[in-house]
């Protein structure tokens, strides 16, 4: 490869870091309003609106409203997957595992609860738009694989077994998730105390004998 090669191919992949990064940018500045009214009376117009960029902007970022919309909700449950892994990598014992899923739980329920509700609005709407269903499988999926990485590694400083297979384990959980939720934003201020009782108990069922 020449040196010209290589030059090009560096601003090449500058320009694709600036374009991601702006992408990035445009997708927070959006999430509050995609958080407030959710998926079907939100348009890139109204987004544009509520923000400092303009519609031109944002349609040059994002083919249309369900591309920005699956960039956000991906990007944050990105974030959640590190933000569990590392109490994972955290936790010496299965007790400080237990503690530090349930408290993880119930924090982010309370403090980012319009982004859940979202997620939820977004994964139910895919089930009749075939457009972004693929998207949200794949989002799905690696929230199944983070809970899988808990209950296995507490299956581990436990010395037990997990019982209910992967799906059956993120499903039990996810829907304890998903009720709190809803009762959280019904104005339940203790439900997220109450979510993070469901965690620890759901996991002792699917680890019987856990610390």
């Amino acid at each position: 490869m020449t040196t010209v090669d290589r030059h090009g191919e560096r601003i090449a992949r500058r320009q694709v870091d600036k374009f991601e990064e702006r992408r990035r940018e445009l997708a927070g500045a959006a999430l509050q309003t995609l958080s407030e009214l959710g998926y079907a009376r939100t348009s890139l117009r109204e987004i544009a609106q509520n923000s400092s960029f303009s519609h031109g902007v944002l349609h040059y970022y994002f083919r249309d409203k369900i591309d920005l919309i699956t960039y956000c909700v991906r990007q944050y449950k990105a974030d959640c997957v590190h933000r569990y892994d590392r109490i994972v990598t955290d936790s010496d014992t299965a007790g400080e595992l237990r503690a530090g899923f349930a408290a993880g739980l119930a924090e982010t329920l309370v403090a980012d609860a319009a982004v859940h509700r979202l997620w939820y609005d977004l994964r139910s709407q895919a089930l009749f738009e075939e457009s972004f269903r693929a998207d949200v499988l794949e989002i799905d999926a690696t929230l199944q694989d983070m809970i899988w990485r808990i209950v296995t590694r507490y299956a581990q400083l436990s010395r037990a077994e997990v019982l209910p297979s992967p799906a059956a384990t993120y499903a039990m959980l996810d829907g304890a998730f998903q009720q709190r939720l809803l009762h959280h934003v019904a104005g339940d201020e203790e439900a997220g105390a109450h979510l993070a009782q469901d965690a620890s108990s759901l996991l002792g069922l699917a680890v019987p004998g856990g610390g």
